[in-house]
């Protein structure tokens, strides 16, 4: 098969049913069906790109489908892949077209397991890998090892999802948080709540994000997601996807035991004097009963937001640095305002829905301040997994037919920033870690400090700073803080909303965002507000509203691993997706997530 990319075609030239409005409240999935594609126009731009007749063209697959806006007159971009009525003429075209970038060879996406185990495995219980976290990462590491015969033992703190749905809408409705049942925790981890958004820019030179979509496919995730350009699923969709994977990895010989927290590991030293991992202390939830799991070989895929897991492993001496990330606020538009930005004349036109941006202006005080988690159509919903803290994030359904658009808009903050937040403050460790790990923690700061070094954790005294900070300025109540965007620039409070009506619940409490975060970053967000504004006409509009504070963009710090994908200092831990610092996203995560399930798949076969 051959390759095309680039082939153009005007949004008129494609064909398209009409169908309700975008926000019709009744629409249904079947209303949302894509048309099918222009097939015999992009035959006959291939046949014309290959220098052939169109007859010469037996079959076309469309690879991938975008839109390009830059101009009045949209044009809907196509990658394709064409089989020839003789494909014994496909090796002289492609060496015709050797020079052009946009002609290539179909590559092969399908995923070939590096290892699969005897039917006899395993040989001893402890042989069985063991993934900690049932979030995208988990997920595909626990289906790849099942899929390889290695039948793994998931641990997840948190709830199957139906049930940790309930615990999620307690918050939002009733203002009651589980801090082991949210959005944060719980099968298919915080990528559940959130637009569930397919893409990413990593490097992917073998495909596994195909297969990361092909999975979801399969689980009964929307086929489109397949050729879109910006796939996702929304998180509705996102439930049944979930469960039918978690049964899949059943059905292979995986196990899920949910409610169970890891509450510490044993380590022993190794034949080469690098520890190894021995066993893990697990505490169930639902019991109240604590075990020891004998485990070899422990992938773990923590999340973000798991900070006494990371603590622990500090604790257990396991290697870890801290890293940069984000903080910031969410803004909320009227959907209509980022279409008729980014669309123009076309906005409606039912096969572009709801449009999405991406922005980033580089400060002058140095901060680069950006778009994070865009959500067209969507909701900022609550997003703490901690008792006395404010998170925000955001969320969107498949259809993307809620009133307003939010994003994240974040600043960049670098592990030297923590020392000049908090010079090793006792008290704020306290605050952050408690009355016996705080003044600890704080002494190791200082003494990493005077090596020039900053504390692994220090990320997550920030974050806990901010998100205390943020509850109190909310009432206390798990209500956020807000302010216009127009008085956010004036630097005056807010007293009243205006266009925008805030999407997120419990609900927000008007006033001053300035004391929410550092001075630098409101610095910088005031600066890129109207700069935005001047890129995507009425972003910077006075009745936009920002929501705080995000504080969730990434894992403050990374649990460093090798090329064999293991912890730099403890044999058989492998470190992975969003919370070990390898990963960004649904998409991205569980790519890695497939690449550490890969490398224990390797060591734990060839060492029998």
């Amino acid at each position: 098969m051959i390759r095309l990319a680039e082939l153009k075609l005007p949004l008129t030239e494609v064909p398209c049913e009409h169908r309700r409005a975008a926000d019709a409240p009744t629409e249904t999935d079947d209303d949302r069906l894509p048309p099918p594609h222009p097939l015999e126009a992009l035959t006959r731009l291939a046949a014309q790109a290959l220098g052939l007749d169109p007859a010469a063209i037996a079959d076309l697959q469309v690879f991938k489908r975008s839109f390009d806006a830059r101009k009045a007159d949209l044009l809907a971009v196509y990658i394709v892949d064409v089989t020839l009525a003789d494909p014994s003429q496909a090796p002289a075209l492609l060496a015709q077209h050797e020079k052009n970038p946009h002609i290539t060879a179909t590559p092969d996406m399908r995923w070939l397991p590096p290892a699969t185990a005897p039917a006899s495995w395993p040989a001893q219980e402890a042989d069985r890998p063991v993934v900690v976290g049932l979030g995208p990462c988990g997920l595909f590491t626990a289906l790849a090892l099942a899929q390889m015969g290695l039948r793994p033992i998931v641990l997840e703190r948190g709830k199957p999802v139906r049930q940790r749905t309930k615990d999620t809408w307690a918050l939002w409705r009733k203002n009651v948080l589980n801090p082991n049942s949210n959005v944060q925790y719980g099968e298919g981890g915080a990528g559940l709540f959130s637009d569930g958004k397919l893409y990413s820019q990593i490097k992917d030179p073998r495909f596994l994000g195909r297969k990361v979509m092909h999975e979801f496919v399969d689980a009964g995730a929307p086929p489109e997601i397949l050729y879109q350009a910006h796939p996702h699923i929304g998180t509705f969709k996102l439930v049944k996807v979930v469960e039918a994977m978690r049964e899949k990895i059943i059905a292979l010989g995986g196990e899920i035991r949910f409610e169970h927290q890891l509450v510490g590991i044993t380590r022993a030293p190794g034949a080469d004097g690098l520890p190894e991992l021995q066993a893990l202390r697990v505490h169930r939830l639902d019991t109240q009963e604590t075990l020891d799991l004998p485990a070899r070989r422990v992938v773990m895929a923590l999340g973000h937001s798991a900070r006494d897991s990371f603590a622990l492993l500090w604790d257990a001496g396991v290697f870890m640095e801290a890293k940069p990330f984000s903080v910031g606020f969410r803004i909320e538009h009227p959907q209509s305002v980022i279409d008729q930005a980014r669309w123009g004349r076309h906005v409606g036109h039912p096969l572009l829905g709801a449009a999405d941006y991406k922005l980033v202006h580089h400060a002058n005080n140095g901060r680069a301040v950006y778009s994070f988690c865009m959500c067209p159509g969507g909701t900022v919903v609550a997003a703490t997994s901690e008792p006395g803290r404010v998170v925000t994030n955001g969320m969107s359904q498949y259809s993307r037919n809620e009133r307003n658009a939010n994003a994240g808009l974040v600043v960049g903050i670098e592990p030297s920033d923590f020392p000049l937040q908090f010079p090793t403050d006792a008290p704020l460790w306290t605050a952050a870690f408690g009355e016996v790990d705080g003044p600890r923690y704080a002494a190791q700061a200082q003494s990493l400090l005077v090596q020039g070094q900053t504390h692994p954790l220090a990320g997550i005294v920030l974050q806990r700073q901010l998100e205390s900070r943020a509850y109190t300025l909310g009432g206390s109540t798990y209500e956020a803080p807000g302010q216009r965007v127009g008085d956010f620039l004036a630097g005056q409070p807010s007293s009243a909303s205006g266009e925008v009506e805030p999407s997120y619940k419990p609900g927000i409490r008007l006033g001053d965002l300035t004391p929410s975060l550092p001075a630098f970053a409101i610095e910088a967000m005031r600066e890129a507000l109207p700069v935005f504004g001047r890129k995507i006409k009425g972003y910077d509009m006075a009745d936009a509203l920002l929501t705080g504070v995000e504080t969730r963009t990434s894992a403050p710090l990374r649990i460093t691993r090798g090329e064999d994908f293991q912890s730099l200092n403890t044999r058989g831990l492998y470190p992975a997706g969003e919370g070990a610092g390898y990963a960004g996203g649904i998409l991205s995560a569980g790519v890695d997530g497939i690449k550490v399930a890969e490398a224990v798949a390797r060591a734990t076969l060839t060492s029998h």
